[in-house]
């Protein structure tokens, strides 16, 4: 009886030893083998904000992620993860292990997104293109670049976010929301509009706004860099001697899809931004400039030009007097009617 007693003392903590080194074993082979394999391909897990340890289980669980739930969550508590991951959308494959896994969620490897915002396109225009992919509802952009008060916290002095959301390449993630990836594009901008550039901007008598505004002009009249200082050079005179800016694309600001060439009718249409019909400066920018535009506004050409033309190749010829003018408009675009 002693001996039995012995024997299954001693035999007790053995099999304890040997469950504990299987079970030990196992949760190893979990912790670092992949969770999955063959055919399978990465597939994306949004993680939304405020969502605890539990949900977040449950969201990888539900894609395929999770094979052990018990070994998964000892696994996130031995690693200190619990309360460490970051919201936000994760493309994970099947040939990450669990291990590899928590720590993509904790180190914050959220996918992200690559946004371009080329120059001088609008605010809608831009509200537009992330709407289309998917990274904000439209109209909250758009209700967003008008609200006074979040403008304001951004440092704009304006009714409108126009002008301000600098074209650069972004990059956003589908945790951000309309204000978050604003904030990032109007950052952008104060960062480039440097300490020089406002003091040039006093100098001139321009507030930040009417720079923004000029070069807005600027930029939708040329994409040519050289010709930028001899186009505000124009506009400096035109507004200089009372002459009205008479800046096609003015006449078009603010229409729905417009698209193509500005036609006769288009010129005639009476609205604010229309240089046709008011003098001055319209009341804010009709488009996102970019960095030459803004110096060209701020820094001129020496020139006395007050009128220029397309030559129908991209580029423009630039007259100081009405006659000049009309001779260039009569060979570059009237020729050009009859062919």
């Amino acid at each position: 009886m002693r001996k039995e007693r012995g024997i299954r003392r001693h035999l007790v903590p053995a099999v304890l030893g040997c469950l504990l080194f299987a079970l030990g074993l196992a949760f190893g082979f979990f912790a670092y083998l992949p969770v999955g394999g063959g055919d399978a391909r990465p597939s994306l897990v949004e993680i939304p904000r405020g969502s605890g340890f539990v949900k977040i289980v449950r969201l990888l669980d539900e894609a395929g992620y999770v094979t052990n739930k018990p070994f998964f969550y000892a696994l996130a508590v031995i690693k200190g993860a619990v309360r460490q991951i970051r919201a936000g959308e994760y493309e994970f494959s099947p040939d990450l292990s669990p291990a590899e896994i928590i720590d993509k969620l904790v180190q914050g490897k959220i996918k992200f997104y690559p946004f371009t915002i080329p120059e001088d396109i609008t605010t809608r225009e831009i509200a537009a293109r992330l709407a289309a992919v998917k990274l904000v509802r439209e109209e909250a952009f758009l209700a967003l670049a008008k609200d006074e008060r979040y403008l304001a916290s951004l440092g704009i002095k304006a009714g409108s976010a126009e002008g301000y959301l600098y074209p650069e390449t972004y990059r956003f993630d589908r945790t951000m929301g309309a204000e978050d990836m604003m904030r990032a594009m109007v950052r952008q901008f104060w960062k480039v509009f440097a300490p020089e550039l406002r003091a040039r901007a006093s100098e001139l008598g321009m507030t930040v706004g009417e720079v923004l505004t000029l070069a807005s002009l600027i930029g939708k009249e040329t994409g040519y860099g050289e010709e930028k200082p001899l186009i505000s050079a124009v506009f400096h005179n035109r507004l200089r001697l009372g002459m009205k800016l008479q800046c096609d694309p003015t006449a078009v600001y603010g229409i729905d899809g417009f698209s193509g060439a500005v036609k006769k009718h288009h010129l005639l249409e009476d609205h604010p931004y229309n240089t046709y019909r008011i003098s001055g400066l319209p009341p804010g920018p009709i488009g996102n400039p970019a960095m030459d535009s803004i110096r060209a506004a701020l820094y001129p050409a020496r020139a006395d030009y007050l009128y220029f033309v397309s030559n129908n190749e991209g580029k423009h010829i630039f007259s100081t007097s009405l006659e000049a003018h009309n001779r260039a408009v009569s060979k570059y675009q009237i020729s050009k009617k009859k062919q």
